[in-house]
């Protein structure tokens, strides 16, 4: 985990009730989830295996033990997770090398929070060695506090990467504005009793009590997060 500014730096506009804004990262902010099931495809391609596409929807947003164990175990593949971390990782990184696009919105939205000092993290199921790298293309004073995958015990879909990043920030979970863009993701945030945006991706996200779903982070702007907070 690590912070750029002091974990302190807690407070919002006065009279909002939001006290932090938690970001999820591959998906939501870059335009990325593609390049990891190319990633996947190209590496199981060199083992001899051709991934079905119906499978894309069960490793999209998970960490990338659940994601490469289960392709694994549905290819036969002879690798062992390790390798295949190991693997995944280094295509993903030439990847982004050749230009890393933002998803819409992305940009204005990291500014508008930033000139109104808003507490913000990036919480991902990416490695550390991912999340630095990205970091350069997202900005990395844009984030109070960055949360890998590899860092915390349990990661998406487990509430714990949600409930650092608003303990790290000094936040109510509760007064947390999430924006998320998988089921995995969104099951993590709301296990975490945080107030839910969710802009989908690959596979749809139904509306459900706590969570707003909206069809672009173009939609996404302070009053919109402000206005999700509960009352009182």
């Amino acid at each position: 985990m690590t912070s750029t500014v002091p974990a302190a730096v807690t407070r919002t506009a006065e009279g909002s009730a939001l006290q932090a804004v938690l970001l999820d990262m591959d998906g939501t902010l870059v335009d990325t989830e593609g390049f990891w099931w190319d990633v996947e495809a190209e590496v199981f391609a060199r083992l001899g295996h051709t991934l079905d596409d119906s499978w894309r929807h069960v490793v999209v947003g998970g960490p990338m033990s659940r994601s490469a164990g289960f392709l694994i175990e549905a290819t036969g593949a002879d690798i062992t997770l390790a390798e295949l971390s190991v693997l995944l990782n280094q295509g993903f990184e030439e990847r982004i090398g050749h230009g890393l696009p933002l998803m819409p919105g992305a940009a204005r939205l990291l500014a508008e929070l930033s000139a109104h000092r808003i507490p913000t993290a990036l919480v991902s199921a990416s490695h550390r060695r991912i999340i630095d790298r990205v970091l350069t293309s997202l900005g990395p004073r844009h984030f109070a506090l960055t949360v890998a995958g590899d860092e915390v015990s349990r990661t998406k879909p487990h509430p714990d990467p949600y409930l650092f990043a608003a303990a790290g920030l000094g936040a109510d979970p509760a007064r947390c504005a999430v924006v998320e863009d998988t089921a995995t993701g969104v099951a993590s945030a709301e296990a975490a009793g945080c107030q839910v945006v969710a802009v989908p991706s690959v596979a749809p996200i139904a509306p459900a009590p706590r969570r707003t779903v909206v069809p672009s982070l173009e939609q996404v702007d302070l009053t919109f997060l402000r206005a999700l907070m509960p009352l009182g």
